[in-house]
């Protein structure tokens, strides 16, 4: 469990980081945005005496736990060794000297890290590993945990840290029934708590330590909540729950609970109610958007400040005299410019880890001794990005042409002004569930470290604004989608922020769809796309990647962009290359799962067929985004050229000869 010496000599070196010195090159070094944190997920230990981080080794695609002694910061207690490919997806403290694991892996860099739903624990020192859950059968409980076939989930974790934790389980043999668990950590043994046979469903524990609410979205796409009476589960009405109702925790006396909420099909709020939904207090709203952060006291936890989930993210306290609001307005104060988020407490609330970040840092992390208000810095996020030589991303908003009011944010080439610029419009992922933001985004401060104007849209779809507005994006991926992106890059002309000469689109994964199907529905706006990781047959999502092989991702495909077959067709950019006439840039993971390599090999048959030239890099090995640095570094460099050509100061306005 010891930390071998290069790495340990590695991880000191970039805990301890002064910031570098400025280089002397006016172009900020491509491998500064292509390069991975090495930690990340700090987690404090309830008595304060430990931090849990996960530690990347990019080179060799191997991830550890590290747990560190506060007090001693530059030499590793222990090291939990990931299997190639995994990491640890959370990590969760369960006792002043043990935590809980979730195993997950990460694909490709566009993926969210997902969980395989094994569980494994350890003592802080490394000591006492064991493997609570999943199917390898491999722990203390081996002889009586034969059935253990399946994924488990933490759920949370009692009020005092006493070893115990709440996990939800599904069994691969019972698919869509859903048990809760009190699991001892340290005895390595289970109570149930609770069950339901809905699929999709996470719990609210109450505070007697059983399961109070079940939420969740089932196989038909259908968001349902369920309320505990007596021993079994009643669905609650949309009178009791409106239609966004995410319980989180329950109130300090116990007799209420804290949720997110919307009566009707808008932005969520923060609202204290009874268990049924009476009583409702609204503690926090948003106008344009719902209510994104939210910052909580130490146990018995209570919420005291908020953020909207759109625009730049302003606090708002709901009481401003509570000492925990009063400590954040320090902190704030004492890093302006910038957004401090509360990570967790000491179980005294003596002491609290925090993080500050902004548009320009992607972040730095600290704790603070809450009683003498000493802080101390541990390590920055990236530490070789300095913040000060960064772009301001600028969070705006413009209505449609059909007067729908969007958010765009524009992030500003340092020192080139703000007018007559040439632009990138950079489409996000998803489209559902995701949405761009006033944080430090990789690819818009490369492109503006490389003079262009960066633009990017919430278009309908997107989320932090409420549930009509995301539905408001089904069935619309090539028409009404394409033209609010459309419409952004109008307002930006209007606005003089981008030359109309100078344009070009540029998106990953859905925004890869974007980048070819935004060239087709505005003929002569852009001068060239890139589709990175993109879906281009719309027909082929059905068939294949991994969307479609569970019941509920079948449903969301038939959800959001139907089973028409000429529907489908009329929207997927390959059935309509030959409208695609400006130079392309297709790049692509040959090992994919998500958007699969058939995918792009589609779209480039099909620019084949209709005689459009384009560039062309794949990566074996690579998934959904690639990885590997030197691949990440060579897509920059490539995709820099790319755009020097067609909008940039070389620009010759020639297309690439056909392959």
């Amino acid at each position: 469990m010891k930390l071998n010496r290069p790495a340990h000599l590695a991880l000191t070196a970039l805990l301890l980081a002064a910031p570098m010195a400025m280089r002397a090159a006016d172009s900020i070094p491509v491998e500064d945005f292509a390069r991975y944190p090495l930690v990340s997920d700090p987690n404090l230990s309830p008595d304060g005496k430990y931090l849990a981080v996960r530690v990347d080794d990019n080179e060799n695609n191997s991830s550890s736990l590290v747990i560190f002694a506060v007090d001693d910061m530059q030499k590793p207690v222990s090291m939990l060794r990931m299997p190639k490919y995994e990491l640890p997806l959370g990590i969760t403290w369960v006792s002043p000297t043990r935590l809980v694991v979730a195993k997950g892996r990460q694909h490709g860099s566009l993926d969210k890290p997902e969980s395989y739903g094994e569980l494994l624990a350890t003592d802080f020192d490394g000591k006492h590993q064991d493997y609570i859950y999943g199917y390898e059968n491999a722990s203390s409980r081996n002889a009586s945990r034969g059935s253990d076939k399946g994924w488990g989930f933490v759920e949370g974790t009692p009020e005092q840290a006493n070893g115990h934790f709440y996990m939800a389980e599904e069994t691969w043999s019972n698919r869509g029934k859903y048990s809760l668990y009190d699991v001892d950590a340290v005895k390595n043994s289970r109570r149930l708590i609770g069950e339901i046979g809905v699929t999709g469903m996470d719990f609210m524990i109450g505070a007697d330590g059983t399961a109070h609410f079940a939420y969740g979205t089932d196989d038909d796409y259908e968001h349902q909540v369920f309320h505990k009476e007596g021993n079994g589960w009643a669905a609650m009405s949309p009178a009791q729950v409106g239609y966004t109702f995410v319980p989180l925790t329950y109130t300090p006396d116990k007799q209420r609970i804290y949720a997110r909420f919307n009566a009707g099909l808008g932005p969520s709020t923060l609202v204290e109610q009874d268990e049924t939904g009476g009583d409702r207090k609204v503690l926090a709203k948003e106008d344009f958007g719902s209510v994104g952060y939210i910052q909580w006291t130490p146990r018995p936890s209570q919420p005291f400040a908020t953020s909207p989930a759109t625009g730049i993210p302003t606090v708002s306290y709901i009481d401003p005299n509570l000492p925990t609001s009063k400590l954040h307005m320090a902190l704030s104060a004492k890093f302006p410019g910038s957004f401090v988020n509360f990570i967790n407490f000491t179980e005294d609330g003596g002491v609290l880890l925090f993080s500050v970040s902004s548009d320009r840092d992607p972040g730095t992390y600290y704790l603070i001794d809450t009683h003498n208000y000493k802080v101390r810095k541990l390590f920055a996020y990236r530490p070789w990005i300095q913040p000060a030589r960064m772009a301001e991303r600028r969070p705006l908003r413009f209505k449609t042409s059909d007067g729908m009011e969007l958010e765009a944010i524009l992030t500003l080439p340092p020192g080139a002004g703000e007018h007559n610029l040439p632009m990138v419009l950079l489409p996000h992922g998803g489209p559902y569930g995701v949405a761009d933001d006033w944080f430090f985004d990789d690819d818009a401060q490369f492109l503006a470290s490389r003079g262009y104007l960066v633009l990017q849209v919430n278009y309908r779809g997107s989320s932090g604004r409420g549930r009509d507005f995301t539905q408001a994006g089904y069935l619309q991926w090539g028409t009404r989608i394409q033209q609010d992106l459309i419409d952004g890059v109008h307002w930006a002309i209007d606005q003089q922020y981008a030359d109309p000469q100078r344009i070009c689109v540029y998106g990953a994964s859905f925004g890869g769809y974007s980048a070819m199907m935004s060239t087709i529905r505005a003929p002569g706006l852009f001068k060239c796309a890139v589709g990175y990781a993109g879906v281009y047959d719309l027909a082929m999502m059905y068939k294949k990647g991994d969307t479609q092989e569970l019941k509920s991702g079948r449903s969301y495909l038939k959800t959001v962009i139907g089973k028409d077959d000429a529907d489908l067709a009329a929207n997927s950019p390959d059935k309509l290359a030959d409208k695609i006439t400006v130079p392309v840039l297709l790049v692509h993971g040959e090992d994919d799962e998500r958007a699969p390599f058939a995918q792009a090999k589609a779209m480039r048959a099909a620019l084949d067929a209709a005689h459009q030239p384009y560039q062309w890099l794949s990566k074996p090995g690579e998934a959904h985004g690639f990885r590997e640095e030197k691949n990440v570094v060579e897509f920059y460099r490539t995709l820099e050229g790319f755009l020097d050509k067609y909008i940039g100061p070389h620009a010759s306005g020639t297309a690439p000869t056909a392959p």
